[in-house]
């Protein structure tokens, strides 16, 4: 064979161990798929703890990368801390949403074995997009993650609601990546590549028109899957339309997703644009947080509290991305920190919040917010807890909400963008009345019910989980900050 033909037919290398985390869980989303299909109807039950130990099993390839530094296939796979840490966090999320949904889906036999292969899809696109180098494997992780949740929102065929849901997510979903595509076409059309380091060599300056248009679309295709206003309506109809476990998959596992894909595009690819797109993320930021706590002060229903309380949330994330500044490097550093920071504590407590509500809610009690008075007298220790993590959601002790939105805070005064850190602290003060609402009603109002609420062990492991961990990164916070630092691109 003619030596440079046999050159060009080479495969590029790969380092299996590199991939061992996507293996497993690939892996383990097969073996549920294919149990499940010779498991007896009285027994779908046991693909819940097949998926765990899968979780568990990617949780130790993960560990075990640990001071790993490397790249494979071809460039387009990068393992560093920061997909590390985020691989972690998606193990840590995928156990505890495990647990919220085990007897949620175990009662009502939503097709338990199709909704833990399809969470565990959408798991392994959030590992894959933790370490993504390029556009065309970001997109399809971020597909990966979106596709099956349009089909976990549906799960309840015959509820109205839950399909007019997944089909909102369903058509944003389209458009945003439609959006999405066109955008990462034209960066393919300006620069020659696809991976995301020659593209930010490629770009320079990066002030030629068709290179903003294109990170435009990109920015606006992501908006959409993190539901940034103002492409964020899709979000509170399917949360409240969805099976609750899913709704809170879809506020955390999945959102985080959308925004590991978003850092890594814009610090890795598109930190040239800055200039030209800070501001617009400033914008979007102020008006994501402001919108989204305007609206969750009228809620009456909490799932839809907490859909509209996770579009504020994103807003602060935003605020990170909106200080990229290519003159100010260690600016930079403390807004990425700040972003890695906030997404790990965010995605602990908002899902401890909804495992709290799926508690309530699960005998006897519903999803409404008036319903929920006197809940210290009914089940002190649910109410506890879920006053603690809304608490922690509004940025206060005891838990470590207040440690992320300080660093958010002080990369802000950091980047010297003052306005921005006054539209934070109106947006704090106004979150907080409507948690704080929300607790009053808990601790100080009659209950109309006297019994006890009954809370499963799993649940109540999985909030007890949480709240340890957000008390644990308030006490400690270099549990989490040394490997934020870490994780700097």
């Amino acid at each position: 064979m003619n030596p440079l033909l046999a050159q060009s037919v080479t495969q590029p290398s790969v380092d299996w161990h590199a991939l061992a985390p996507e293996l497993v869980m690939a892996g383990t989303a097969c073996l549920v798929l294919v149990a499940d299909l010779f498991l007896p109807r009285n027994a779908k039950w046991i693909a819940m703890p097949l998926s765990a130990a899968g979780i568990i099993g990617t949780l130790a390839a993960v560990v075990s990368l640990i001071n790993t530094e490397t790249t494979t296939l071809a460039g387009t796979f990068e393992v560093d801390a920061f997909s590390l840490l985020f691989k972690g966090l998606f193990c840590v999320l995928g156990l505890i949403i495990l647990a919220i949904s085990f007897h949620y889906f175990r009662a009502g036999s939503y097709y338990q074995g199709e909704y833990y292969f399809l969470l565990l899809c959408s798991l392994f696109g959030g590992l894959v997009i933790a370490s993504a180098r390029d556009l065309i494997s970001l997109f399809i992780a971020l597909e990966l993650i979106s596709i099956p949740g349009i089909v976990m929102v549906a799960l309840r065929k015959g509820d109205a609601r839950a399909n007019e849901g997944a089909l909102k997510f369903f058509l944003f979903s389209v458009l945003s990546s439609a959006v999405m595509l066109y955008g990462m076409s034209l960066v393919y059309g300006v620069t020659g590549s696809t991976i995301l380091s020659e593209i930010r060599t490629s770009i320079g300056s990066g002030d030629e028109p068709l290179v903003v248009l294109s990170v435009f679309f990109v920015v606006v295709g992501f908006a959409f899957k993190i539901s940034a206003v103002p492409f964020h309506f899709w979000a509170p109809d399917t949360y409240e339309g969805a099976p609750s476990p899913v709704a809170a998959f879809l506020s955390t596992a999945s959102k985080i997703g959308g925004f590991v894909g978003l850092l890594v595009l814009m610090f890795k690819a598109f930190p040239e644009v800055a200039d030209t797109w800070a501001p617009v993320f400033a914008v979007l930021a102020a008006l994501t947080m402001t919108v989204g706590n305007l609206i969750a002060l009228r809620q009456q229903h909490v799932i839809r509290l907490l859909a509209y309380s996770g579009i504020a949330q994103s807003g602060y994330i935003l605020v990170c991305l909106a200080l990229i500044n290519p003159g100010n490097p260690d600016a930079n550093e403390q807004a990425f920190a700040a972003a890695v920071i906030y997404l790990a504590i965010y995605g602990i407590m908002d899902l401890g919040a909804f495992a709290a509500a799926v508690a309530f809610a699960r005998r006897g009690g519903t999803y409404f917010i008036s319903d929920y008075a006197g809940l210290w007298q009914r089940s002190p220790v649910l109410a506890l807890l879920f006053g603690g993590f809304l608490i922690s959601l509004a940025g206060a002790p005891p838990m470590a909400g207040l440690i992320a939105k300080l660093f958010v805070f002080a990369a802000t005064i950091e980047a010297e963008v003052y306005w921005l850190a006054i539209v934070m602290g109106v947006n704090t003060v106004i979150a907080a009345w409507y948690y704080l609402a929300l607790i009053k009603k808990m601790f100080f109002e009659t209950p109309e019910l006297d019994e006890p609420v009954e809370v499963p062990y799993l649940l109540s492991a999985a909030m007890g989980i949480a709240a340890a961990l957000l008390v644990a990164l308030l006490v400690y916070p270099p549990l989490l900050t040394n490997l934020a630092d870490r994780s700097i691109f």
